[in-house]
């Protein structure tokens, strides 16, 4: 399956808009958008569902309802869009990593269902906004409360860093890690403050220092950090949507040079909704809601912590509990 187009104009964005049609939006205010915005169609209405790999009716929706508000705006120009549903488990029910992460491609009618993370929160005096390993029950847009946010982002520049070595196969090989920042409105308008993006789900443990005055990275005295590679593709970031190794390749490299949408449910008024009708006894469904049957069993009823309320605690207890100064990585005792 070709996801990524060498070369596509923009208004093959969707292919559900002529040229003509596209050209009249550009005229039109913003919130007439939607009039010229067509249903799912039916290649994509197959895709839809609750069960694993597919889309849910209104992720897909908003998803598809961002892209096109984005594109009219100019700040979306990549013939792709990106949708999450932090809703759904971390674990399929056959046993395998979920997917949950969508990669929508209108034009060529392709659609990819891939796992990813969803942030894992912190357990706090007084204020205990964790996540479990599988679910995500609590969400929040507060600077330090590594949770998500969900909403519409727009995708921005790409970062790369060096993590250190690592060993595989007999090799050291260099970790460089792509950062995607997303920028965001709303909820999500802090996004760059926090440093909300999406990454690689990797990471390395244990570090140390090995003398290699011939690596790039090395630094004045020769030395590069090696450490262990930690691969948590199938559990929990600290806020960010992470992927795979192979998928962050994928997706780093459609969107290099043409910023895409990505819109991730659930809302701070999602989560609010579903929550008020548990507290009153209503099924969500039954409302008219949106919530994975599965985790909302395991989790109870969500809860979205807004930045006003959360902020104010941790801020508190970084002030009670001051980071001591890093240490000096040690050298590393053999090889």
């Amino acid at each position: 399956m070709r996801l990524i187009p060498r070369r596509r104009r923009v208004v093959s964005l969707l292919a559900i808009v002529s040229a003509a049609a596209l050209a009249a939006l550009l005229e039109l205010p913003r919130a007439l958008a939607d009039e010229h915005f067509e249903a799912t169609p039916p290649w994509l209405q197959r895709h839809v569902g609750d069960g694993d790999g597919q889309i849910s009716e209104i992720v897909l929706q908003r998803a598809r309802a961002l892209y096109m508000q984005k594109v009219v705006e100019g700040s979306a120009k990549h013939p792709c869009y990106f949708a999450m549903d932090a809703t759904r488990p971390s674990v399929a029910g056959s046993g395998g990593v979920a997917r949950r992460f969508y990669i929508i491609c209108e034009h060529d009618m392709s659609f990819r269902a891939i796992s990813s993370g969803y942030g894992n929160g912190r357990r706090l005096p007084g204020a205990n906004f964790a996540n479990g390993q599988r679910c995500a029950k609590n969400f929040s847009n507060a600077e330090g409360s590594k949770l998500t946010t969900g909403g519409g982002y727009v995708t921005a520049e790409t970062r790369t860093s060096f993590k250190g070595y690592y060993r595989t196969r007999g090799k050291s090989v260099p970790l460089v890690r792509a950062f995607v920042q997303f920028e965001g409105e709303g909820d999500t308008a802090n996004a760059r403050e926090r440093a909300i993006g999406g990454h690689s789900a990797v990471l390395l443990r244990g570090l140390c220092l090995r003398k290699r005055p011939d690596s790039p990275y090395a630094n004045e005295k020769g030395y590069v950090p090696y450490g262990r590679l930690l691969n948590y593709s199938s559990g929990r970031s600290n806020g960010c949507t992470s992927w795979t190794p192979e998928d962050s390749e994928l997706i780093v490299d459609m969107i290099k040079e043409q910023p895409t949408t990505v819109y991730i449910y659930p809302e701070s008024r999602d989560i609010e909704a579903v929550a008020k009708a548990l507290k009153s006894r209503q099924k969500p469904s039954s409302a008219g809601l949106y919530w994975n049957a599965r985790c909302l069993r395991e989790i109870g009823a969500p809860k979205f912590w807004p930045k006003e309320k959360l902020e104010p605690i941790i801020a508190r207890y970084r002030k009670a509990r001051p980071r001591p100064p890093p240490r000096p990585l040690p050298i590393c005792r053999s090889g």
